[in-house]
């Protein structure tokens, strides 16, 4: 029948098109990799996954837990976790990640100078990516926390395709222009068979330190009706506060400076 011709012919075109993708391949020593994305840039996804990895390894002294800065552009993790310098290499010629908190660190930008602009093309930048990812001495992990870039272009099409990944989690805040790069971003990850555990949002309430007036720069709940809109979870929502951002940029996260703290 017609039908059946045509499912033959579904089949054997998906066939044609998986050879061409990279087998997905385990990073060795990582039991779980999660995957932090925003379709946006600026919505406090760095902030959150350096917050997240030291929450993991908070919530249960026994886990190992590594952070990788994929923004290869932008890398910020250096500054947030108060690490500078070059990684060592081991006899096996892999870089050794900087450790601060307990977390182990790789990122782009312990391997250029701080004020230096990565001025590559996208061939160099997956290069880079493919060695943050396999020529790194990782240890025994549990979790490898993977701060992606803004966007649904090659570095998460490469990370997602090359790596096992157990989850990924979208930022956003719940403004109308982030929440629609938001959903590309949860709907790039389902058709690549990325599960979505869920969606933050973040900055979603201010309030005035000295009248304790909330107000929703953002806007109220963009984030929310999202999630109900793909069917997914919200896993946390998270003010605009002062202290979530100096502690960032100091290099000491909230989750570690001021774990008795709302934020």
């Amino acid at each position: 029948s017609s039908s059946s011709r045509d499912e033959a012919l579904r089949d054997r075109r998906a066939r044609i098109l998986s050879r061409g993708l990279p087998k997905q391949k385990p990073i060795e020593g990582v039991k779980q990799v999660v995957v932090l994305a925003s379709g946006k840039g600026g919505v406090g996804k760095s902030t959150t996954a350096v917050n997240i990895a030291l929450a993991l390894a908070a919530n249960d002294s026994t886990k190992e837990v590594g952070l990788l800065d994929a923004d290869i552009y932008g890398p910020s993790i250096p500054k947030m976790m108060n690490l500078k310098g070059n990684p060592e290499l081991t006899p096996k010629n892999l870089m050794r990640p900087l450790k601060n908190y307990g977390i182990a660190c790789m990122s782009m930008g312990f391997l250029v100078e701080e004020t230096a602009p990565v001025v590559w093309r996208g061939l160099m930048v997956m290069s880079a990516v493919e060695k943050l990812l396999r020529q790194v001495d990782w240890g025994q992990l549990d979790y490898l926390v993977i701060d992606m870039p803004p966007g649904t272009g090659d570095v998460q099409l490469s990370v997602s395709q090359n790596v096992p990944i157990a989850g990924a989690v979208i930022i956003s805040t719940p403004q109308d222009v982030a929440l629609l790069d938001a959903h590309k971003g949860a709907e790039m990850f389902r058709k690549i068979h990325v599960p979505v555990l869920g969606l933050v949002q973040n900055m979603s309430v201010f309030q005035c330190p000295k009248c304790k007036h909330e107000t929703h720069i953002f806007g109220a709940d963009g984030v929310r009706d999202l999630a109900k809109t793909l069917g997914l979870d919200i896993l946390g929502d998270i003010p605009l506060h002062v202290n979530i951002r100096e502690t960032c940029d100091s290099g000491q996260p909230v989750v570690i400076s001021q774990p008795q703290s709302d934020a």
